[in-house]
């Protein structure tokens, strides 16, 4: 690092997997050998990896006959670097990736955007920092390195009512500067993502190309548990960092037009959603793995081999992650120093929003993914279910609620319990002596209906009187679903609903949203079981346990929760269907 003006690091966020301590522990609890290194820079003849099998085996077997130990300390020359400009006096800034909710009184609470003056960086997973008057830990992989630690902190955007910087503040600095601060953030856009191909190539060639080479040791469905769609994110990420490089002035890069190219491929970004949603399961499964001695030799055969960084497999698996997250942040910073004049200023303001809705879109396909399991849940506590399961056709619980349900020829009225899902609407009845029970009864495909909202008074197609009703009439066979509500507000939130199931649907088309078979398969198979065993199963988190540090009160020993994807942006509002079902359906009996 020549200066503190422009550097940042990759935010290695630690998974509560890779358990990994300031001491070098990894994840099944060995000290790292500090003697004598593997490989020097150089040392290993890269033809090694032309062999199919011979020097990945020799190298396996050293390992393990050795009983070799390894660790995963991270940060190095970029945290000995921090700490060096602390200890000089010049003050470092980071810039928040994601929420951190403060779950003690010696940790600091920020949200996504926030800047954080860092006082220490000694110890790589916690760091200790400051906000206005707030001082206390947070997690390192939180944050990001502002690229332009020169500029002084009175110049960092205000935000002002309604979200929006202050202008006048904004454009208030001498071009010159803006210039050199706008060339920084375009060199750490170019660098960070010549990086993050590196990052993607080695994992694609140093892991799985290797593990597809012991068919013994790994299924395919293992890979892809592992390994999701990382291939593809490849593929895609070296066509878009062509595109950047052809836009990309290098004799004054302050010029150059970057904009234009993450509007191009703001719909190929959306894999990322699949890749995001996998990997809690990609963390579980090598976990399981590295319980194994012969998987913990193998991949760091893989990472030496390849000369990769000293980081743990599943630190290489997070990138994907915190890039797609990084993006919008380091457009935002982009657009700071983009005049309104610069043939770019247009593309890049557009750009930023574009990449925002990549991120909610992605987060909003996991909420749907986590809720698949929900649903899964639901329909075992059902009583008498029959035909195919919820989960087949749909995905989200729109609305539910009591209806009187009226129905031919007598035109006889029955309180049913209705759930009202994209594609169908699910009609149970509530156990006579246990209202806590519902029976399955019917369900009514909603592609074929249309609304119809009915007038009080008497119904000329079922000969009674009606109050608070409406009706489904399927327009191929012309049957009808008559329909009375107890209030007239309970009415119009059902006709909202079923506008908002037809938005849905829509939606899911043109966004091309769809569960898997697999992800179907085994949301019902982990219902079954714990429908079983007569209560959902406790779920247990591994924790971090931390080293006591004297300078300072006591390092956090948990894990905070955080929500990976939101960026700064407002919080969706709980929904309380999901409470309803509970209060109505409990998922045990």
């Amino acid at each position: 690092i020549t200066s503190p003006v422009a550097f940042d690091i990759l935010p290695l966020k630690l998974h509560p997997f890779s358990q990994s301590t300031p001491t070098g522990l990894d994840c099944v609890g060995w000290k790292r050998r500090v003697s004598a290194p593997v490989i020097t820079d150089g040392a290993l003849d890269k033809t090694a990896l032309t062999d199919d099998v011979g020097s990945e085996e020799d190298l396996y077997e050293d390992f393990r006959s050795s009983n070799h130990r390894y660790g995963h300390p991270g940060g190095g020359g970029e945290q000995l670097a921090i700490n060096e400009l602390i200890s000089d006096g010049s003050v470092v800034y980071a810039e928040a990736l994601w929420d951190h909710v403060t779950m003690d009184d010696q940790e600091l609470g920020f949200k996504a955007g926030d800047v954080i003056e860092v006082m220490d960086a000694t110890n790589k997973e916690w760091w200790w920092g400051r906000i206005l008057d707030s001082e206390g830990w947070f997690p390192a992989s939180f944050v990001r390195l502002r690229v332009n630690q020169d500029e002084p902190m009175e110049d960092y955007p205000l935000k002002v009512e309604g979200g929006k910087e202050d202008d006048s503040r904004r454009f208030g600095m001498g071009q010159t500067t803006k210039d050199q601060m706008r060339t920084n953030v375009i060199n750490e856009i170019i660098s960070t993502e010549r990086d993050y191909i590196k990052h993607l190539k080695d994992i694609c060639e140093g892991y799985i190309k290797q593990c597809r080479k012991r068919a013994d040791m790994f299924t395919e469905e293992q890979l892809k548990t592992i390994f999701g769609n990382i291939e593809d994110i490849y593929r895609c990420q070296k066509k878009f960092v062509k595109a950047l490089e052809k836009k990309f002035n290098k004799d004054h890069p302050h010029l150059s037009e970057v904009g234009s190219c993450f509007l191009e491929y703001q719909t190929e970004f959306q894999i990322y959603s699949e890749y995001c949603n996998n990997h809690p399961n990609a963390c579980m499964e090598l976990s399981r793995l590295t319980k194994v001695n012969k998987y913990v030799y193998f991949f760091e055969a893989c990472r030496l081999l390849q000369k990769m960084i000293d980081i743990s497999l599943d630190g290489f698996l997070l990138t994907p992650v915190q890039k797609i997250c990084k993006y919008p942040l380091q457009l935002a910073e982009l657009l700071k120093y983009t005049n309104p004049q610069h043939r770019d200023f247009k593309d890049v303001e557009a750009a930023l929003n574009a990449m925002k809705n990549v991120a909610r879109l992605i987060n909003e396909r996991k909420r749907r993914l986590e809720n698949i399991d929900k649903i899964a849940q639901w329909q075992s506590s059902i009583e008498d279910w029959e035909g195919e399961d919820v989960l087949v056709r749909s995905s989200e619980l729109i609305y539910s609620g009591e209806l009187a349900k009226i129905s031919h020829p007598q035109a006889k009225s029955q309180q049913r319990m209705f759930f009202l899902f994209d594609h169908q609407l699910v009609c149970c009845k509530k156990d006579l002596l246990r209202r806590d029970i519902l029976y399955y009864k019917s369900r009514i495909n909603m592609d074929d209906m249309e609304i119809l909202d009915v007038e009080d008074g008497k119904d000329k197609d079922f000969n009674i009187s009606v109050k608070n009703a409406f009706k489904l009439h399927c327009r191929d066979t012309e049957e009808v679903h008559l329909f009375c509500a107890k209030k007239p507000e309970q009415k119009q939130r059902w006709l909202k609903a079923f506008e908002n199931e037809r938005r849905q649907v829509q939606l899911d088309q043109e966004t091309g949203f769809s569960i898997t078979e697999v992800q179907k398969k085994q949301a019902m198979l982990n219902a079954s079981k714990q429908h079983h065993a007569g209560k959902p199963k406790a779920v247990t988190r591994p924790y971090y346990d931390f080293l006591m540090r004297q300078k300072h009160p006591t390092l956090p020993t948990t894990l905070p929760q955080q929500q990976v994807f939101m960026l700064a942006e407002p919080k969706r509002k709980p929904s309380n269907f999901w409470q309803n079902i509970s209060r109505l359906t409990p998922f045990r009996k």
